[in-house]
């Protein structure tokens, strides 16, 4: 077990109580985050991870902005523009893998309570509903981008917790891939619309 430090450089508390939450959110899911069991795992005293956080659900939407930051990262490695339907898929299944390689934080950003006045949380979460607005805007130029920006995200979103509770095979990334680009397109062959297609 770590042993408790006397003191943090400026900046260093807030990182390490993160890193800790991360650390327990993994093994152990977010049932055993506690801002008590957060400051046994970093090595401090009871009280101190409460320098930087007022309670949980603050320390709860700090991890939370950390994981749609790095979603978000994740997305625009997939593909940073998508217009073509296979572009489309190529990021509704980043998505998806997302969600199975880390399921304790998409859990954690997505079915745990957050603290709504956490800016840290809404900006990061305002970037992730940002980017798949502009998808639907270069993708769907005639499309109302608020609109079919929520069905495209739901989509996408429930096939991922879809797959994390074991509703859909994610037996292998093969089998996850398939069933994700089959969704995807069939969604835009319902719509009776596609994508546009790169000159």
């Amino acid at each position: 077990m770590p042993q408790a430090t006397s003191s943090y450089h400026h900046g260093d508390l807030r990182a390490a109580c993160l890193r800790a939450a991360r650390e327990l959110l993994e093994e152990d899911g977010s049932a055993g985050l506690s801002l008590r069991a957060v400051a046994r795992r970093a090595g401090v005293s009871a009280t101190a991870p409460y320098r930087h956080y007022a309670d949980r659900d603050a320390l709860v939407s700090a991890v939370a902005a950390e994981g749609y930051r790095e979603l978000a990262a994740h997305l625009v490695a997939a593909h940073p523009s998508p217009v073509t339907p296979d572009e489309l898929a190529a990021v509704a299944v980043a998505y998806v893998r997302f969600a199975l390689d880390r399921p304790a934080m998409f859990r954690v950003m997505f079915a745990e309570p957050c603290d709504p006045t956490s800016e840290e949380r809404v900006a990061a979460t305002a970037a992730i509903s940002e980017y798949v607005r502009d998808i639907v805007r270069g993708a769907f130029p005639g499309a109302d981008p608020d609109s079919l920006a929520t069905t495209v995200w739901a989509l996408v979103h429930g096939l991922a917790f879809l797959h994390l509770d074991g509703k859909l095979d994610a037996s292998s990334p093969e089998a996850v891939g398939t069933q994700v680009r089959a969704a995807v397109h069939a969604l835009f062959g319902a719509l009776g619309t596609a994508p546009r297609e790169e000159p």
